[in-house]
């Protein structure tokens, strides 16, 4: 497959209002950050159902904040999804999270075109040191797309994710900087 042109932009009120209806359907927000326990989809860094109608200075707040980098994925133009990098500034690591949210854009290679573009602003215009990801095991292809990119296991959360009335383990995989200039980054 052909690596898929994306583009990090800033979110726009737009971006979340489209957020807010991927997430409404359950494979959508399962892929994202699953349920809270009372059943509301989960986002780390704001919640989108309460975005509507925020004051400027509140939207800035939040999306100004660089312990949570969020960044909204377009493809030609078009608003596709959002990655979300939670900074945690005395490690130099961050804990990243993308999000296609379109289930007829899933599996164009959009995800993992947005993962390499927010490694290279991580590592290179945020100075970190370390990217890490906490994924599912029951989320086989964002497992494959991570190992693929160069992340590597670093540990499993046992039965962390509540899923379809089950627990499931989480898997930890985790990318330095080093790594990424030697094995991934653009020469």
């Amino acid at each position: 497959m052909a690596q898929a042109n994306v583009e990090l932009r800033s979110v726009s009120r737009q971006d979340v209002a489209r957020i807010r209806e991927w997430l409404r359907d359950e494979e959508v927000a399962e892929s994202w950050f699953g349920r809270y326990s009372y059943g509301d989809p989960a986002h780390l860094g704001y919640h989108p159902e309460e975005m509507d109608g925020v004051s400027d200075e509140e939207w800035r707040r939040v999306f100004d904040n660089p312990e949570h980098r969020m960044l909204s994925v377009y493809v030609g133009g078009e608003h596709v999804g959002e990655v979300h990098v939670a900074v945690e500034e005395t490690l130099g690591d961050g804990q990243l999270s993308v999000l296609i949210g379109g289930k007829e854009n899933w599996r164009r290679g959009y995800g993992t075109a947005a993962t390499r573009a927010a490694m290279g602003a991580a590592f290179s215009d945020w100075g970190l040191y370390r990217l890490w990801v906490d994924v599912p095991e029951y989320n086989e292809a964002a497992l494959n797309m991570f190992r693929h990119l160069g992340f590597v296991h670093e540990g499993t959360l046992r039965k962390s994710r509540p899923h379809e009335g089950s627990r499931f383990d989480s898997v930890v995989m985790g990318i330095l900087s080093t790594e990424y200039e030697d094995r991934i980054a653009p020469p």
